[in-house]
């Protein structure tokens, strides 16, 4: 599909060189009912991404522009990334656990409970230089069954939590978070940025971005609020080469500079949930918004996955 001319918003001047005014904003598919959890594939020049109240994840071919089912069901799943060997790292709400797709199609399953409680509905995952898995578990997929299955939480909390690459131990990381939802690292991975979107389910409740320092042993300190959403919630994001954070909002994707200030904003017709970088040179910006995949070209590039 083609597109309308992208509409920026320039907040700081320092935004004026992240974007061209010429750039369009193109509908790449529209069908969903709650797009989310982009994830590009640059092996297979794809983009992935969840449809999940439809229980499918859908498949762009960059090299074609066709659209294809590429699983379902697809145990409702939310957030994707991929690990340092390429391979598919998804959070399933259906089955309440985090799995990784094998190069040969199989699924192993990375957390499943901790403590043996069952964990809620992971949301969004990544996966740092080392191998360690980090993933956020806010209800979303068992307050109803519009995400997921319905059921009451078994461990009765809301809470992030890291993979040892080893041992594969699950250890929690943060706990004191309404609703984590996205996560991101900074580029040099000493810093880690948490989405909190507690404001679904509590009056006046968070709507922001918090950044923790990630110590050597893998635990997290600080926990600052770096930014607070202007227009509905934040979710997703991703960072970019030099640090700047491109997440969802209510309006389209707002880009914040490493300091915190608002820098300008990507204006999407719908409220976005995700974004990923992709392309030949990861400078294409890909938007899960409601219904819709969207992407815009941009003249900055994101962090590489590996």
């Amino acid at each position: 599909m083609s597109g309308d001319a992208a509409t920026f918003e320039v907040l700081d001047a320092r935004f004026t060189p992240c974007v061209k005014t010429s750039a369009r904003l193109e509908k790449l598919y529209e069908g969903c009912r709650w797009a989310e959890g982009p994830v590009y594939v640059p092996a297979g020049r794809f983009v992935a991404w969840s449809d999940i109240p439809n229980d499918r994840m859908l498949r762009w071919d960059e090299t074609t522009g066709a659209v294809g089912v590429f699983r379902q069901p697809a145990g409702y799943t939310n957030g994707h990334t991929l690990d340092r060997q390429g391979r598919l790292v998804s959070c399933e709400h259906g089955n309440r656990r985090v799995t990784r797709t094998e190069h040969d199609g199989s699924i192993t399953v990375i957390a499943d409970n901790y403590q043996g409680k069952r964990l809620n509905s992971p949301n969004d995952v990544v996966v740092k230089s080392d191998g360690s898995i980090w993933f956020t578990d806010p209800s979303y997929g068992i307050d109803s069954d519009y995400e997921g299955h319905q059921a009451e939480s078994e461990i009765g909390s809301c809470l992030v939590y890291r993979v040892d690459p080893g041992t594969g131990e699950i250890r929690v990381v943060a706990d004191d978070f309404v609703r984590p939802n996205g996560l991101a690292f900074s580029v040099d991975e000493r810093r880690l940025y948490i989405a909190d979107t507690g404001a679904t389910h509590v009056a006046d409740g968070p709507r922001h971005l918090r950044v923790f320092d990630v110590t050597d042993d893998g635990t997290l300190a600080g926990g600052d609020v770096f930014a607070t959403c202007t227009a509905g919630l934040f979710d997703g994001f991703r960072l970019d080469t030099a640090g700047r954070i491109w997440t969802s909002a209510g309006d389209g994707v707002h880009c914040y500079d490493p300091d915190g200030t608002l820098l300008g904003k990507v204006l999407v017709p719908e409220t976005v949930a995700n974004v990923v970088f992709g392309g030949p040179k990861r400078n294409r910006l890909f938007i899960a918004a409601t219904t819709s995949l969207y992407a815009v070209l941009l003249p900055v590039n994101g962090a590489p996955l590996f």
